[in-house]
């Protein structure tokens, strides 16, 4: 059977919410030669389903009133858990992302998408079904809460994408980005995301230990191995046991680890330092470094064949700088949290401190800005954030000047008109239910109150 052929005899449900939105892709793809089937809720998509299906796919619209995308992503993987789910939304959300590929879709797409790429992917997904046995997909496994990863850019929304793809299979991942791009959140994703959710997560910091003490405490030891091994050590790995090890800073080993590292992914046993009998260890390993491991391994200061055990999958983090339409987000996210943890009520941004803050290019990445952050928060006594209490080489503006400005509209707004966008749509997205509304965006019901009263709103 040819694509060609799969596509004219393939039968597609369409969920959402608009009407007339509904109606003009129903018109494109019917011209495709797909037979559409419309539905304007998931509780009309459900009796579609029930009447008139199964269906070749289904593309829904995430957010709509009452049960959402994700539900009825659900329902239609439990009546058939090889079912092709396309999740369609105007509002791009890292998490919502990983949350659709974890609980089956084929794809999430962002609106406004290019409807030629929309075509393509479907006719795609439609011809690897045929080709898929029908007992090699199985539905995704419920799991733990993942790590809060805060973002909308395209760019960070492929990257969890990838992370809800990849976490269910026992591969290693490499994990690549620059210092303070966030590589152990997304290990800690992927490790919740998995069937190890319920074992252990160690981190290592490869570059922070001497070359001895970080073998010892990779591999373990047994006591007299060395001067000062007064008792036997399991170490980290056998601590990690049916769980996940996360190796941070992987570039940084030196020759002797890189070889004792491949046996561990190869042969799955450890030696400790000192012993004569191997151990057999079930780890998960993921790793990340801010090199060019690649590069290391042309230079000869990394194992080729340890570098392609590492990268049968790699997560690339894209710098700061390169979805800065997700800073405003960020800045509130983290202004919220560091209120929290220092017992604070929430503090606001002056004018002048938020175009400081949309101006620089952050080298130090997410990190970076958490940092200067928390100092802000900490300086504000008043609770507003000034461009004083900001440090003064962000104040002076000492940074590289940008080639040009990014092609992203969502950072160039003011913060404060980011986070009322936000908060509305929540809302609207919950029907002005404020306390569901509230748990979502991680604030008390009062907080919600006060921004609606200074905003005018009625959140109705």
């Amino acid at each position: 059977m040819t694509a060609t052929q799969t596509r004219t005899r393939a039968r597609l449900l369409l969920v959402d919410d608009d009407e007339e939105a509904c109606r003009l892709l129903s018109e494109v793809l019917e011209r495709e030669g797909y037979e559409v089937v419309r539905a304007l809720s998931v509780e009309a998509a459900l009796l579609e389903l029930d009447r008139v299906g199964p269906f070749d796919a289904t593309l829904t619209d995430l957010r709509m009133p009452g049960a959402s995308g994700l539900d009825l992503l659900r329902a239609a993987r439990e009546r058939d858990p090889r079912a092709l789910v396309f999740v369609l939304t105007a509002f791009g959300d890292a998490a919502a992302a990983g949350e659709a590929i974890r609980a089956g879709a084929y794809d999430f797409i962002s609106k406004p998408y290019d409807l030629a790429s929309l075509r393509a992917a479907i006719a795609q997904a439609l011809e690897r079904r045929h080709l898929t046995p029908p007992d090699t997909q199985a539905a995704a496994r419920p799991g733990e809460k993942s790590p809060v990863i805060i973002g909308h850019s395209p760019a960070i929304i492929e990257v969890m994408k990838t992370v809800a793809r990849v976490a269910p299979s026992q591969a290693t991942v490499l994990i690549t980005g620059e210092t303070g791009t966030g590589k152990e959140l997304i290990a800690r994703a992927i490790h919740t995301y998995s069937d190890r959710a319920g074992q252990r997560f160690v981190a290592v910091n490869c570059s922070a230990l001497a070359e001895g003490v970080l073998e010892s405490e990779l591999f373990g030891h047994v006591k007299g191995a060395f001067t000062g091994a007064g008792a036997t050590r399991p170490g980290l790995f056998r601590e990690a046991d049916r769980g996940t090890i996360f190796l941070d800073e992987i570039g940084d080993i030196s020759a002797g680890l890189q070889s004792r590292l491949l046996r561990v992914l190869q042969e799955r046993e450890i030696t400790p330092v000192g012993a004569d009998t191997p151990v057999r260890v079930d780890v998960r390993v993921l790793a990340a470094t801010h090199q060019d491991l690649e590069q290391l391994v042309k230079q000869g200061r990394f194992r080729g064949d340890l570098y392609y055990r590492l990268n049968v999958v790699t997560v690339r983090l894209p710098p700061l700088r390169e979805r800065l339409q997700d800073l405003p987000l960020l800045v509130h996210f983290f202004l919220r949290e560091l209120a929290r943890q220092h017992g604070r009520e929430p503090v606001a941004l002056d004018p002048e401190a938020e175009s400081l803050l949309l101006a620089h290019t952050w080298p130090g990445n997410v990190r970076e800005l958490q940092n200067v952050l928390e100092r802000a928060l900490v300086l504000a006594a008043q609770g507003v954030i000034g461009a004083e209490h900001l440090p003064a080489d962000l104040r002076r503006g000492n940074q590289p000047p940008r080639e040009a400005p990014p092609p992203m509209t969502g950072a160039q707004l003011p913060l404060a008109e980011v986070e009322k966008r936000h908060v509305l749509g929540v809302l609207q997205a919950e029907q002005g239910n404020r306390e569901r509304a509230a748990r979502i965006l991680g604030i008390s019901r009062r907080t919600l109150l006060r921004m609606l009263q200074r905003w005018g709103e009625s959140g109705s």
